[in-house]
């Protein structure tokens, strides 16, 4: 009886202990409902006023053109405008270090371009990790970039211009807008790729290189097609390929850079990210938006009339991108002997 009894009040203990961790169990279960409700409440209700989108350049650029075209019909949309604010300084890293400050509450965004990836090649180091403080939202263009040669030297393929800087090691010169800028990785990626000894000469703008190349000074420079198609009518500049992995409506009897044997990964780009932990209801509220946006025929239109090429993605691809593309410039900084500015 004695045994019998220390059994049952055994079996009391063990009962007690399941019940309770039962109810633990159970406060879990609800607190993590409760959250998943509150995320899909908060993305329901999201947005309630205007958003801002944090810019690292001054106001007039590009990117912040294509930004604007895209997020002003997303704004119609959700119903609340996009209001840009500009930081620039600090080589981008100013902006990024506002939008890190910020709550993560959907109402701040990063305008994310490559310049962001750029930066972990050009400085010793950075006060934020890219891929780890940022949530990617969407991508909204790339810029294309046109492999041109100088006129008169018989380059009119890529294929002769890699010969001639094979047969003479060290005499052939590209040009950029300086180190670390889009024109400077795309002419290191294309000499990495095509195993060639050339020389890079870095300008303090495109008017200026776009000035030696067309005197011959320079044999090549990566530039964005839109500028560069009034000089290849113009007889300035030479036309070789593109850096797209498609050929463009525009230009159907240009080839790419993948045909000639040469795909080049870099690419300049302009998207949304937002500081780490934002909802992933609302990133992907958001990203489905500015979706629909990039399907609109006006914003493709004007789009390509600036020179860039639309290129929606999921959050996920997005982020990928971005992973792939840190990881090419880290490896091309490191065979290239890129040195950091600070």
């Amino acid at each position: 009886m004695k045994t019998l009894l220390v059994g049952i009040a055994f079996i009391r203990l063990e009962l007690r202990h399941h019940m309770g961790r039962l109810r633990k169990l159970s406060a879990s279960v609800a607190c993590v409902t409760a959250i998943a409700v509150a995320n899909v409440a908060t993305a329901d209700e999201w947005p309630s006023h205007s958003i801002s989108v944090v810019s690292p350049f001054a106001t007039g650029t590009t990117s912040e053109t294509v930004a604007q075209t895209v997020l002003g019909p997303a704004g119609a949309q959700l119903g609340q405008p996009f209001v840009m604010e500009n930081r620039p300084g600090h080589g981008g890293t100013a902006a990024v270090a506002s939008v890190l400050k910020a709550a993560p509450d959907g109402y701040t965004f990063l305008l994310a371009t490559s310049a962001m990836t750029a930066a972990v090649i050009l400085h010793k180091s950075l006060p934020y990790d890219v891929v780890n403080d940022l949530t990617p939202v969407a991508m909204f263009a790339i810029e294309p970039s046109m492999l041109m040669a100088a006129p008169g030297k018989g380059y009119n393929s890529v294929a002769d211009l890699v010969a001639a800087a094979k047969a003479s090691p060290g005499a052939i010169k590209f040009g950029s807008v300086g180190v670390g800028s889009a024109s400077h990785i795309a002419g290191e990626r294309f000499r990495q790729l095509a195993g060639l000894n050339v020389v890079h000469v870095a300008y303090s703008g495109a008017t200026e290189a776009l000035a030696d190349l067309a005197a011959g000074r320079i044999d090549f420079y990566f530039v964005p097609v839109s500028p560069a198609l009034p000089l290849i009518v113009q007889g300035k500049g030479v036309a070789l390929a593109v850096s797209t992995p498609d050929r463009l409506q525009s230009l159907p009897g240009l080839p790419t850079l993948k045909e000639s044997g040469y795909a080049i990964p870099y690419l300049s780009w302009c998207g949304l990210s937002a500081p780490a932990k934002t909802p992933a209801e609302i990133v992907n509220k958001l990203n489905h938006v500015i979706a629909n946006a990039l399907e609109l025929p006006a914003v493709r239109t004007k789009l390509l009339r600036t020179g860039y090429v639309p290129a929606p993605m999921t959050a996920q691809q997005y982020a990928s991108f971005i992973a792939d593309d840190i990881a090419a410039m880290t490896s091309l900084g490191k065979e290239a002997h890129i040195e950091p500015l600070d």
